[in-house]
């Protein structure tokens, strides 16, 4: 079993920066690829980025490319997303998630989740 923390949400202005981190327990982290998603009010769930467990493949949502970055620190078992240059339309909850084998950008390969952390981006 696999246990998913999300942490550093908040409310930014447009223009500024979050940094989310993912601290993940109960199995050895270097075996798992990770992703974080996204849902806003209204909308269903939607993939943001993916890092596989080695770190050296990444994914990234079309709307999220050049402006975050995801990364991986595995001594310290924890899973950053970097948001920069936040628009009004990157409101949601992110969540965090694990899986065995290859990152993907698919919600439904993927086996653990957390529960979540807001991001709000005023004009």
């Amino acid at each position: 079993q696999v246990q998913l923390v999300e942490s550093g949400g908040g409310l930014v202005q447009a223009g500024g920066s979050l940094r989310l981190s993912c601290a993940a327990s109960g199995r050895t982290f270097s075996s798992l690829a990770m992703g974080w998603f996204r849902q806003a009010p209204g909308k269903e769930r939607e993939f943001v980025a993916a890092i596989s467990w080695s770190g050296d493949t990444k994914y990234y949502a079309d709307s999220v490319k050049g402006r975050f970055t995801i990364s991986r620190d595995s001594a310290k078992i924890t899973v950053y997303l970097q948001m920069d240059s936040l628009k009004p339309g990157d409101t949601a909850i992110y969540v965090c998630a694990a899986r065995s084998l290859r990152a993907t950008m698919i919600a439904q390969d993927y086996n653990y989740w957390g529960q979540g952390t807001q991001v709000t981006v005023s004009s």
